[in-house]
């Protein structure tokens, strides 16, 4: 490489941006894409990992992508399309040259085709399928016919698999003698006469054991299988759980029909944490940052359009005291402290019972007592709180009387927020909503009702 790219691509970053493109590498692939320099351009790609060829492709315009990826060429690897974000995926295989997608499709494995094209449109799917081998489009068309965001479509068709009876000699023998070896497996899978898996063996094991050993006195413990048509996300959380790094895959008959790996059960496991993140804020999970305008607007009008109506609800309940708030203008300058106190108090409890439920950690036989503990939680925040509000109010106004009403409905709101944030969820999962989508509008809208009535009600029976 000569000394100019190395001035680009080499350059010290600091340690926090050690994971993320340099600026001055980006500007100078730009650079070499505006001069139309191809050569310059496939010299500073090719150290880059493909996932940091996605994020550059993710990063920069549609204008500047569209000719990126023309003069790049036949250099467009396919792993690069397995890391884009969905939302611009589609544009970029419009956008390469039909040879070059073919030869792109070739090289990934089965299930990483299939991530790429479940959710593509028809014609691009089919532009997708004439690219593979017949045996390969077999495989993706049946990974396919299985319901979205299950097992089958989690897992790689191309399996390491041996008769149970087989010796450690045998095994290495066959392994050698095959031309299609997947380019990443961790175990051998041993299945019976009926191609039922029985057991696996790690790699590691296997070269460590004398030849003559059978493979069935090497198995690893905890041996695990799942069914073609369960969840990716309780797959993810079985990985997560017993700490696996592969899993066989049969169908309704026990037979073995692919293997899902750790990488492939990690990604699902982040793209559940995320969907919960984005959905706690009323935001659809299929947002990015490269989406347009139009999109990412028409995906948040609903949930601002719910925000409003709790909005409404609680100023209804702010109209019913206009006299009193009339009568103490103090009271409006305070009530928004005691609502946003709630507020933020059920935000937490709700955060931590989400995680909790997607995790599978908060269950029927620990509910009540997670319950308990959040309500008290807020008692005691809401009795130190209550006394730091009952001064500022004293001082502030000079009216110990409203010190002792903002303190009390300190105290009334943070408990309720402890107790909505957290049986909230909790009664959404039983009945079959998902909590993370619904939770946040109906935990502000009670702490805000609460908040407001409590204040206002406890203001009007005490200072007048």
């Amino acid at each position: 490489m000569s000394d100019q790219s190395e001035e680009f691509v080499d350059v010290e970053r600091p340690e926090d941006d050690s994971y993320t493109l340099d600026r001055h590498t980006i500007a100078a692939i730009l650079q070499s894409v505006d001069t139309a320099d191809r050569n310059r351009l496939v010299e500073l790609m090719e150290p880059l990992h493909a996932a940091d060829i996605a994020d550059l492709l993710e990063q920069i315009n549609s204008y500047d992508r569209d000719r990126l990826i023309h003069l790049y060429g036949k250099e467009f690897d396919g792993e690069i399309l397995s890391e884009l974000a969905e939302s611009i995926r589609e544009e970029v295989i419009t956008a390469l040259n039909p040879e070059v997608l073919a030869d792109a499709v070739r090289e990934l494995d089965s299930d990483d085709v299939v991530d790429l094209v479940e959710y593509l449109e028809d014609e691009q799917q089919e532009t997708i399928l004439d690219a593979l081998e017949d045996s390969d489009r077999v495989a993706v068309e049946q990974a396919l016919s299985y319901p979205e965001e299950s097992a089958a479509r989690l897992m790689q068709r191309e399996v390491v698999a041996t008769p149970e009876f087989w010796n450690v000699g045998q095994a290495i023998d066959y392994m050698r003698e095959r031309a299609d070896l997947p380019e990443q497996f961790y175990h051998v899978i041993l299945v019976d006469p009926r191609f039922k898996p029985v057991g696996h063996v790690m790699l590691g094991k296997l070269m460590a054991s004398p030849r003559r050993m059978l493979l069935s006195e090497i198995t690893e413990p905890g041996f695990r299988t799942f069914n073609a048509t369960v969840d990716e996300g309780d797959v993810a959380y079985a990985f997560n759980q017993y700490h696996l790094i592969s899993a066989p895959v049969v169908d309704d008959n026990d037979r073995l029909v692919g293997v899902i790996t750790i990488d492939d059960a990690m990604i699902v496991l982040d793209e559940e944490h995320d969907e919960d993140i984005l959905r706690l804020a009323g935001v659809s999970e299929e947002s990015s940052l490269t989406d347009r305008v139009i999109e990412t607007t028409k995906r948040r009008f609903p949930w601002l359009a719910v925000n409003l109506v709790t909005a409404i609800l609680a100023s209804l309940v702010i109209a019913q005291f206009e006299a009193t708030i009339a009568q103490f203008v103090a009271l409006a300058v305070l009530m928004p402290i005691v609502a946003s106190m709630g507020g933020n108090a059920g935000t937490q409890s709700l955060t931590v019972a989400v995680r909790s439920i997607a995790t599978k950690d908060l269950t029927g036989a620990n509910v009540w007592r997670v319950i308990r503990r959040e309500s008290l939680v807020g008692l005691v925040n809401g009795v130190i709180f209550a006394v730091v509000m009952a001064v500022v109010g004293t001082l502030w106004f000079g009216s110990p009387m409203l010190g002792a009403v903002i303190a009390a409905a300190m105290v009334i709101n943070l408990v309720i927020a402890g107790l909505a944030g957290t049986g909230n969820p909790v009664v959404l999962e039983r009945i079959g909503v998902d909590p993370a989508l619904a939770s946040g509008a109906f935990v502000t809208t009670v702490t805000d009702i609460v908040g407001f009535f409590a204040f206002l009600g406890l203001a009007g029976v005490m200072l007048f």
